[in-house]
């Protein structure tokens, strides 16, 4: 199930939130828990057993180590949360790509093993994986209750895309929280913007990107339009899905890390990834980077933490060589930044937004690509080498029939709107914006709506991660 569907947008969603509202206090957890056990059941059953499994082991073993009156046994039940998380998450998501690879290297015939990649095993493994070393580390308390441990792991809001929470995040919250209808009303336009930046934004971008593979007349023109298409679409899939997950969170009463905080107006490669699906780049900073001793180190070093972080960050997003050069190839830019030219593009801003932008959409067809040979031949045909025209007829049609929708995706993927809407709240048409916003929700709620019932594309990128 995915938020952007109907059965959730006109059956889970109202189901839970009616159950939900109605319980007392003290069932509001359970109630999040089983409905959360349902939506991850609606398109994953046969593996429910394992998101089952994956909790009581982080569960039990938060205990475990609480217990622990010896540093030594502490350090003993980590390393075995440790192994147990990752093991998990290496045998469905990397195991194919390691014999492939070592099927290649030695020529050998090892059979794959074929097993589907559980939806969100990334996310709530990394949750998991912080709760068990923050309670290692004293920094968290550990959860006795396991239905509220439960939920904290599988709360569908951000149960198979993120964002990744800490448990010190919500800890507050899963014990005593309350919900206003101020609150509520926040998160609900939250919820409503994100849904229309994955709708009518990513879902038609990701239309156009498609295009290209699928032409019987790619050019030079196309390959770049595709390429443009596709660096928009993932930024609002996923960031539209962060608002969608942090717009329910609201509503439920929690308060989720930000995700996305307007990355293509970065003037360097640092900044992108602050502002980039920042909790994850938080996340291997405190969980990898710090403690591998960050840049407190000798310089060889250092630069050894950087390209580990960057190979484990490549990796996360998927089993394949694109994403690994992926990783390092953003590693390699950010070293340059420290090293070399990080002073050069604070002092040209303009140069920097546009190094930034290109180098970006560079690394997405990297990211994008389904093999190596892929990512060849898109590169080929955006510089020309593959013999491909300037342009072509259709590539010419599809450019003028996008420019409103690129123009469109282009300006919301600045702070612009939000800061003309925060000018006009503040003037004196701020009361006919609060008229105004809820008939804007509704529009975004019908079109949407019409989109989905007409179309059948609909993918969340982040959900093969």
């Amino acid at each position: 199930m995915v938020f952007s569907s109907l059965v959730f947008l006109y059956a889970f969603l109202p189901a839970t939130l009616l159950v939900y509202f109605l319980v007392p206090k003290v069932l509001k957890n359970g109630i999040l828990f089983l409905f959360s056990l349902v939506f991850y059941a609606w398109g994953e059953p046969r593996y429910l057993p394992l998101i089952l499994l994956s909790i009581a082991q982080g569960y039990g073993i938060g205990l475990l180590i609480a217990r622990c009156r010896s540093r030594k046994w502490a350090k003993f039940w980590l390393a075995v949360s440790i192994v147990l998380s990752l093991g998990i998450l290496a045998c469905f998501k990397y195991a194919d790509f390691a014999i492939s690879t070592i099927n290649s290297v030695f020529r050998a015939d090892l059979p794959l093993w074929h097993l589907a990649l559980p939806v969100g095993i990334s996310f709530y493994t990394f949750q998991i994986l912080s709760y068990t070393v923050d309670v290692y580390r004293g920094d968290v308390q550990a959860q006795r209750n396991p239905i509220h441990f439960g939920a904290y792991v599988v709360f569908f809001p951000q149960l198979i895309a993120g964002p990744i929470v800490r448990y010190a995040d919500i800890a507050q919250a899963l014990e005593n929280r309350k919900t206003t209808l101020d609150g509520a009303y926040a998160g609900m336009v939250r919820f409503f913007i994100g849904l229309g930046k994955k709708v009518l934004l990513a879902n038609q971008l990701g239309s156009l990107y498609s295009a290209y593979g699928d032409s019987a007349q790619p050019s030079v023109l196309f390959a770049w339009l595709s390429a443009i298409a596709y660096m928009l679409q993932i930024y609002f899939d996923f960031s539209g899905y962060s608002d969608m997950a942090l717009g329910m969170g609201k509503i439920f009463g929690f308060d989720f890390p930000e995700n996305f905080r307007y990355p293509y107006v970065a003037r360097s490669i640092t900044d992108f990834w602050r502002r980039w699906h920042m909790s994850l780049s938080t996340w291997f900073r405190d969980y990898v980077y710090i403690p591998l001793g960050g840049n407190r180190v000798r310089k060889l070093l250092w630069i050894r933490n950087i390209f580990i972080v960057w190979c484990l960050t490549g990796l996360w997003h998927g089993a394949g060589w694109n994403f690994l050069l992926w990783g390092l190839f953003f590693a390699v830019l950010l070293l340059a930044e420290k090293l070399w030219y990080g002073a050069a593009l604070e002092r040209h801003p303009g140069l920097g937004h546009g190094y930034v932008l290109l180098a970006v959409l560079l690394g997405f067809v990297l990211f994008a690509g389904e093999t190596m040979t892929q990512v060849w031949d898109n590169l080929e045909g955006m510089f020309g080498l593959g013999g491909l025209p300037a342009w072509t007829v259709e590539s010419v049609y599809y450019l003028r029939s996008s420019l409103i929708l690129l123009a469109v995706s282009c300006i919301g993927a600045t702070p612009l709107p939000a800061r003309l809407y925060r000018r006009l709240s503040a003037s004196t048409g701020g009361p006919v914006l609060a008229v105004l916003q809820p008939v804007a929700l509704v529009l975004i709620l019908l079109l949407s709506t019409a989109f989905l019932v007409d179309g059948s594309f609909n993918p969340f990128l982040y959900f093969r991660f």
